[in-house]
């Protein structure tokens, strides 16, 4: 990408789906066609948009599928603009999942978050049981699914960050889950030889939507911070994608653990001060940072797949820069400062 912020959503969406050298090499190393099972989230497009230029890139024709629900009704023709096949269907419906394409390759992005409490059976039902099903479905291909750092729980920001060697410890009904579809994925994994990775992500950031912007959005409305949870992870969203893509050349049965994320543990303190040196506004604090957080360690990811280029500065700099000219956001909150594991 280049040093310049993009100027309009058409050039950040063109940057956080342009293919590094390394996802080339991937996508001309495996073979068969791609479906992306929850393409309609926020990362979802840009995936599979990167896919499919990796792809051409490398000189592989194939097919990349999206399936979502599709609750913009525009996402579908931007899709087929792009080269991918967009496919309406409610995952959860057997029968429609059964009669979605075979495919040798399946990301699996699908999952529910904001909104799980008040709705813990149909989070648990997104989460775990339409695992299974997946799982039965596509006992023949190689699965990427996406899970998140949250299954660790809260651990002591001196240890540099939660390991995959660690025993999860999920606080909530989101997090619960989220290790429920990680061992629903395992079972099927050790029952039918499924080669699979785990994506465990936190988080992914683009000038849109993230816990940077989260953060840089209330120092320029002047809020005050609370920074009870006051580190966190954070990795530009055309990276993290580029590390799930790349994870098919690193597949195992039972799955490969991957923490994918940033090498910088950040404080909430220090990046909301940059902020607001940066847009010329004060910022004001509440509460005391506590000595734990959801923070990870990337640094098996980073071994096998490379260290992130984007550095969290210049991400703030993009930030800032793009909410100070109006930018298109998503007013999408990651409650990224909950501590109780209620979302």
């Amino acid at each position: 990408m280049a040093q310049n912020v993009p100027r309009d959503v058409a050039e950040l969406e063109d940057a956080l789906s342009r293919p590094p050298a390394g996802v080339v090499e991937t996508m001309k190393r495996i073979a068969g066609d791609i479906i992306v099972l929850g393409v309609g989230g926020k990362m979802g497009p840009t995936l599979a948009r990167m896919a499919k230029r990796a792809s051409d890139q490398a000189g592989v024709r194939r097919r990349v599928i999206g399936v979502s629900r599709f609750s913009s009704p525009a996402l579908p023709d931007e899709l087929r603009r792009q080269g991918i096949e967009p496919i309406a269907c409610d995952l959860l419906d057997e029968t429609a999942l059964e009669h979605l394409p075979d495919a040798p390759n399946v990301v699996f992005m699908a999952g529910m978050k904001f909104g799980s409490t008040g709705q813990e059976a149909l989070t648990w039902a997104m989460n775990c049981y339409l695992p299974g099903m997946v799982g039965r479905k596509y006992r023949h291909s190689r699965i990427v699914a996406f899970s998140t750092g949250n299954i660790y729980g809260l651990t002591p920001v001196s240890r540099g960050g939660s390991l995959e060697s660690d025993v999860p410890n999920p606080l909530g009904c989101y997090a619960n889950s989220c290790l429920g579809r990680e061992r629903i994925f395992e079972h099927f994994s050790r029952a039918f030889g499924i080669l699979t990775a785990m994506i465990r992500l936190n988080y992914a950031v683009e000038l849109r939507y993230g816990v940077l912007v989260d953060i840089a959005r209330q120092v320029w409305q002047q809020k005050t911070i609370n920074v009870c949870m006051g580190f966190f992870n954070a990795i530009w969203q055309a990276e993290a994608s580029a590390m799930a893509l790349q994870a098919f050349d690193h597949l195992a049965t039972p799955p490969l653990l991957l923490n994918v994320t940033g090498t910088e543990i950040l404080s909430v303190r220090r990046v909301a001060e940059q902020f607001g040196r940066l847009m010329g506004k004060p910022v004001r604090f509440e509460g005391g940072e506590s000595p734990d957080a959801l923070v990870s360690n990337a640094q098996r990811a980073c071994g096998l797949m490379g260290t992130p280029a984007v550095s969290s500065e210049q991400m703030i700099q993009w930030i800032a820069d793009w909410i100070m000219k109006g930018g298109e956001a998503l007013d999408k909150p990651t409650h990224f400062e909950v501590r109780n594991g209620n979302y």
